[in-house]
């Protein structure tokens, strides 16, 4: 059974800094993109960023290029995820999602595997 398990979301003033993670178990694969992606009440669910298994390549969108900075560690299955100088509008639910074998990082219909998610909120 796969299963994604985020971690480390919490409460920030804007300014600061929180990092979460995100576990897989139940697959594993060589290559393709595992990703975060984030919903806020009433928007719909954009690509933050996201990283290649292989190759360890990164993509960002727009808005948190600077301050996001995903990694992995392949061996243990795991993706990070550091946000800096956190804003009020970086207030989501935050989502791990894994085996994107099919290209475009930030669609998330490419991705068949999804966690619980995991709030985070900025206050201002």
């Amino acid at each position: 059974q796969v299963q994604l398990v985020e971690s480390g979301g919490g409460s920030v003033q804007a300014g600061g800094s929180l990092g979460l993670s995100c576990v897989a178990s139940g697959y594993t694969r060589s290559y393709g993109y595992m990703a975060w992606f984030r919903q806020a009440p009433g928007k719909e669910r954009e690509g933050v960023a996201a990283i290649g298994i292989s190759g360890g390549q990164s993509y960002y969108a727009d808005s948190v290029k600077g301050r996001f900075t995903i990694s992995r560690d392949s061996a243990k299955n795991t993706v990070f995820l550091q946000m800096n100088s956190l804003k009020p509008e970086d207030t989501a639910m935050y989502y791990c999602a894994g085996d994107n074998r099919v290209g475009t990082w930030s669609r998330s219909n490419n991705y068949p595997y999804w966690g619980q998610g995991t709030q985070v909120t900025v206050s201002s």
